[in-house]
């Protein structure tokens, strides 16, 4: 995981004491070097102790901003005592930053209301929340109105702060691939393309017949894929599958993986029915899932807003995502379902992961034809859900979110596959029909749900719903 670069204004106002602006250095830089983030900040000698208050300091501080620009994450606003909010806008107007940022505001100690030690700065955060919205500029909040740097709930802020930057930062700059046609059958994945441009999001297209022209043309003793088959065969357990059927999947894993390179890739959403079955006879699906385990996401079904959801989930915790189908009530239980693809979940879902068959799809391609999915069963623990579609309609982007968590409840049945329990999970999928939502949704094994709404809605501005 890289590490994280914040820049941070320490704000600040003369009449209260100096010394607060020299605490406040020191608590951010000592809870960076525990959380390894880096930090960008004026040095002590550069302006009054390092702070920001008047329109000189701004200017040296967003100069050190435009210096640091391309590595820096997000910006800390730090308000060791009311701060000078033109000071804190100015410098991030100045220096053309187009990052998330955080606010926070210490609390006073109710023993040390006296002229040495008052701060003020719960009064000081609403005036520089206030200017940093005359400026226009998006930003987010603490959970707690004041808080100490030094405490576990601002960590904790501070963790939800960087999944936000990683979000925002990510979608804004991805470059994401689209292999194939859609499915023909598959209204549901059709998006706009315009109007993921439009937050920065870019689509490179690929058509299927040149991907198996090039597996074609890929000379028999070429290393790579030799490298690629001795990859599969680490992943997961392959006993099952025919060896020439394992050479296909590394032919084509070499041609994917290469045309990523080229292209800097950081996502994919591949045709993974009905012309690879019929036209070269495998299902793409291990090599799906040994990208997204390695957090280069790929979807089925060429859903590139599927593989977006997946790659914000991914974002928001560090981990890797999978695509799955809301897909069968389980029994009588209202508020649990289970959640299934054919399979292409990475193997962070599926530990007993096993290279198999599709068989639902083998009714009709004949099975030989579809070695290459996955089949595995997702243990217990914690679920975060989400889904990015573009509503052409109305112009805009519109997303659900919530959370839940995996069960060990038997399921006696192939493929991948999860048992989900959602409180009000009814409530969920009357809105996900009532508003037009795909049948497909990604999850991820943690709890991030509040850090996609607030990179969603605040920085992006699209349509959030959160699912309590």
């Amino acid at each position: 995981m890289a590490r994280a670069t914040l820049a941070v204004i320490v704000g600040n106002r003369d009449f209260f004491p100096d010394k607060l602006v020299s605490e406040a250095r020191r608590d951010i830089l000592a809870l960076f070097a525990e959380m390894n983030i880096e930090a960008v900040m004026l040095d002590e000698t550069a302006t009054k102790l390092g702070g920001v208050e008047t329109w000189d300091d701004a200017k040296r501080c967003a100069d050190l901003f435009r210096q640091h620009a391309g590595r820096i994450d997000g910006v800390l606003v730090c308000l060791p005592n009311f701060g000078d909010e033109k000071g804190v806008a100015d410098t991030i107007k100045l220096s053309g930053l187009h990052v998330p940022i955080l606010v926070q505001a210490y609390p006073d100690d109710l023993d040390q209301f006296s002229v040495e030690r008052r701060r003020d700065a719960f009064c000081g955060k609403v005036s520089v929340c206030n200017n940093l919205r005359q400026y226009g500029f998006p930003f987010t909040l603490t959970d707690l109105h004041t808080v100490h740097p030094l405490t576990p709930e601002f960590r904790q802020d501070l963790e939800k702060f960087l999944g936000v930057c990683r979000i925002v930062n990510g979608l804004r700059t991805a470059r994401l691939g689209a292999i194939g046609a859609r499915p023909g059958a598959f209204n549901t994945v059709r998006y706009s393309e315009k109007l993921l441009q439009a937050h920065g999001m870019s689509v490179q297209t690929l058509d299927l017949s040149e991907v198996l022209g090039w597996v074609q043309r890929l000379p028999e003793d070429d290393a790579r894929v030799a490298k690629k088959l001795a990859d599969i065969k680490a992943y997961a357990d392959y006993g099952s599958v025919p060896p020439p059927s394992l050479v296909k999947m590394a032919r084509l894993g070499v041609v994917i993986e290469d045309w990523m390179d080229k292209n800097d890739l950081v996502a994919t959403a591949i045709q993974c029915w009905t012309s690879l079955q019929r036209n070269f006879g495998v299902n793409v699906c291990t090599l799906m899932s040994i990208m997204s385990e390695r957090l280069m996401p790929s979807a089925c079904e060429v859903d590139i807003t599927g593989v977006v959801s997946m790659y914000a989930l991914q974002l928001a915790s560090n981990s890797p995502s999978a695509l799955v189908d809301w897909n069968n009530n389980y029994g009588n239980d209202p508020d649990k379902c289970v959640l299934f693809h054919c399979g292409n979940w990475a193997k962070a879902f599926i530990p007993d992961a096993a290279i198999k068959t599709a068989p639902i799809l083998g009714t009709t391609l004949g099975e030989e034809n579809t070695y290459g999915a996955m089949a595995g069963r997702t243990p217990a623990g914690p679920v975060t859900f989400g889904r990015v579609s573009t509503d052409d309609a109305h112009g805009l982007i519109r997303t659900y979110v919530g959370e839940g968590v995996f069960t060990d409840d038997p399921l006696d049945t192939f493929g991948t596959r999860a048992v989900v329990q959602v409180a009000g999970l009814q409530r969920l999928m009357r809105y996900v029909c009532k508003n037009g939502f795909e049948h497909h949704v990604a999850m991820n094994a943690s709890h991030t749900a509040g850090v996609l709404a607030e990179a969603f809605e605040t920085y992006f501005g699209w349509d959030v719903h959160v699912h309590e």
